[in-house]
């Protein structure tokens, strides 16, 4: 059966990936996708981003199932225009997609339904968004409302962060949110301590189906140092994620959402993915939620995934994930991204990519940035450029082998983090 996979960075890649595997797959088209998937032979590039033409492709294309891979097409109602189209789809409609495209629909539904959360107030007024930041203090967190691939998320230490941070996203929009109906809205809301974590569900709607968990690497130096990236790196499984938390996350935070969606005359089918801060007794709150999976943690996540990702969808996309259990790799995976000089705030784009491994048993280099240039030479197209992912028998085995599996990768001004997983080598 052919299939198509909306996005273009390393989230889309690795699901193309893992979907070209199954022996169900006929043509895996990718659109528009980038340097890795162009390498492919099992995978298709498509250079179309637009709605209508992407329906209309795979109406053309006899498409039996189409997977959605960022947050801009959903927000944007792709969903809506295939399933009016009788196209099989599986992601959130335009309005449940709000989870994430409005940080302030989000934090509103969350108070309404009882879902635990940080306290926050919403602002479009600067002057009283910065009144509210010097009546708190801080450290205390900006969010800008509104879809910023990642980086809308300011945790301010200081108070001269936190009112750069207000001005940034309600002045002058350094990054470049695009804002919803209304204009410039911020969130600001208080720091919770702890350790984070994503915890990632699959909904048809009714039943759910629990993803490996994972942890990401925010900060863009070692150490959780630097400025907030889209993501340094991730591992899965998230040692933080106990049984209690676990049994906690889904009681009081998944089941609640989708429970609450559907009360709301708005029920979510789609990955759902919360990201949590969980406390030093075990406890549970909810940061932010993803309407998609997240990237870098897919990367590790379709590493392990030993399913066929194809019946996945199948049954996601019929209301049967009920009859689903998915099968998982015992071994650790970890990914390292490989990001562009001058990310995040300004990366530079062109720099041609050398020393690119072959595909292992137990490593694989998801593309995320890149092109493939007329001349046959990969090239960097974005700020996080490569996320070079392995699997070990632990932790550290599964750091030792990403970062040996990347030694001969190289292109100018290559920034990596040395240190993904610390946290849990350390934890043991």
């Amino acid at each position: 059966m052919n299939i198509l996979v909306i996005g273009s960075g390393g989230r889309e890649h690795a699901l193309a990936w893992k979907l070209a595997q199954s022996p169900k797959a006929g043509k895996v088209y990718v659109a528009p996708g980038n340097g890795g998937t162009a390498r492919d032979a099992r995978l298709v590039n498509v250079p179309i981003t637009d709605i209508q033409a992407l329906a209309d492709f795979a109406q053309a294309n006899k498409i039996v199932l189409t997977v959605v891979g960022p947050e801009a097409p959903l927000a944007a109602g792709v969903v809506d225009e295939f399933r009016a189209r009788g196209l099989r789809i599986f992601g959130p409609t335009q309005k449940a997609a709000q989870l994430e495209s409005s940080k302030a629909f989000a934090k509103d539904f969350m108070k309404r339904h009882g879902i635990p959360t940080a306290f926050y107030e919403t602002f479009t007024d600067t002057e009283a968004a910065h009144a509210f930041v010097d009546k708190h203090g801080a450290p205390i967190v900006i969010k800008a409302d509104g879809l910023a691939a990642g980086k809308g998320v300011v945790v301010a230490m200081t108070l001269e962060e936190a009112h750069q941070a207000v001005d940034w996203m309600l002045l002058d929009n350094t990054l470049g949110v695009q804002h919803n109906e209304g204009g410039a809205r911020v969130v600001i809301e208080e720091f919770l301590a702890g350790e984070e974590a994503s915890f990632i569900v699959m909904s048809d709607g009714k039943n759910v189906s629990v993803l490996a968990t994972s942890q990401d690497h925010k900060r863009l130096l070692d150490g959780d140092e630097g400025p907030n990236t889209g993501g340094m790196g991730a591992y899965s499984p998230a040692p933080v994620v106990t049984p209690n938390v676990y049994a906690k996350a889904m009681q009081e935070i998944i089941q609640p959402t989708l429970a609450g969606m559907a009360k709301d005359g708005v029920p979510f089918t789609g990955f759902l993915y919360a990201g949590l801060m969980i406390d030093a007794h075990g406890n549970p709150k909810t940061l932010e939620f993803n309407c998609r999976m997240g990237d870098p943690e897919t990367q590790p996540i379709m590493m392990r995934l030993k399913s066929d990702l194809i019946d996945v969808f199948l049954h996601a996309t019929d209301g049967t994930l009920d009859q689903v259990e998915l099968d998982w790799d015992r071994r650790v995976a970890l990914g390292v991204v490989l990001a562009a000089a001058d990310y995040p705030l300004n990366p530079r784009k062109g720099d041609v990519i050398t020393g690119l491994p072959a595909e292992a048993d137990d490593a694989m280099v998801f593309h995320a940035g890149t092109t493939m240039g007329e001349d046959g030479q990969v090239r960097t197209s974005g700020g996080r450029v490569l996320c070079v992912t392995a699997l070990g028998d632990s932790v550290k085995l599964a750091q030792q082998r990403a970062y040996d599996y990347m030694r001969g990768i190289q292109f100018d001004g290559m920034q990596f983090r040395t240190d993904i997983g610390w946290r849990a080598i350390k934890a043991r």
